[in-house]
């Protein structure tokens, strides 16, 4: 999120929300685990209000859930978790989270890109460097056509530039998508995003 706002208006946001089903860049990456890592962790970073973590949580996964907004953490909580869910809801920036040693996948939804350039870079390499073989990072980053470039604390990135970070990864997903559309808030924009799956050889 790029507007501060009190908990009635991320309630509002999140509602406008509720009912979108997983991301496809988490799902293929769920599915590429086969089979599922023994004590499998993951760690969801700008969590929002879950729509990612319960998908990983109903697969079996150990997730921490990681936003800024506790309102967000609030609602995650209150959905209908799975049985024996094993969620750790933590209130933080996602660039202040240590990658947690032991985790097996790193999800970062429309997330990464609200840091600013040097902080986006620290944390990509501390996600490069704590997975482990095999371990994988899906999620999407701004490219460098995007509405937003020039917004204070974001990191927008051109294509060469982005497939320069994801060097000496296997990229399962590399998708460039440009397209026009509204906001949760009803504001226009043109989004520049690439859609990320790479795994650690």
């Amino acid at each position: 999120m790029t507007e501060n706002e009190g908990s009635a208006g991320w309630a509002t946001y999140y509602s406008k929300l509720r009912d979108r089903p997983p991301r496809r860049t988490l799902l293929m990456a769920l599915d590429r685990f086969d089979p599922l890592p023994a004590a499998a962790l993951a760690l969801d970073l700008g969590c929002g209000d879950g729509r990612d973590a319960v998908e990983m949580l109903r697969r079996g996964w150990h997730v921490i859930a990681v936003d800024a907004e506790p309102e967000a953490l609030r609602l995650l909580q209150a959905r209908p978790l799975p049985p024996g869910s094993a969620l750790t809801p933590v209130v933080a920036r996602l660039e202040k989270v240590p990658v947690p040693v032991g985790v097996h996948l790193v999800n970062s939804s429309f997330a990464m890109p609200l840091c600013e350039s040097e902080a986006f870079r620290d944390l990509w390499w501390r996600i490069r460097d704590g997975l482990p073989a095999g371990g994988r990072f899906s999620g999407q980053w701004y490219g460098g056509r995007d509405s937003w470039v020039g917004r204070p604390g974001m990191t927008f990135l051109d294509r060469e530039q982005a497939l320069a970070l994801l060097d000496g990864l296997e990229v399962e997903m590399f998708e460039e998508e440009e397209s026009d559309g509204v906001t949760p808030r009803g504001k226009f924009k043109h989004w520049h995003v690439y859609h990320i799956v790479a795994r650690k050889p």
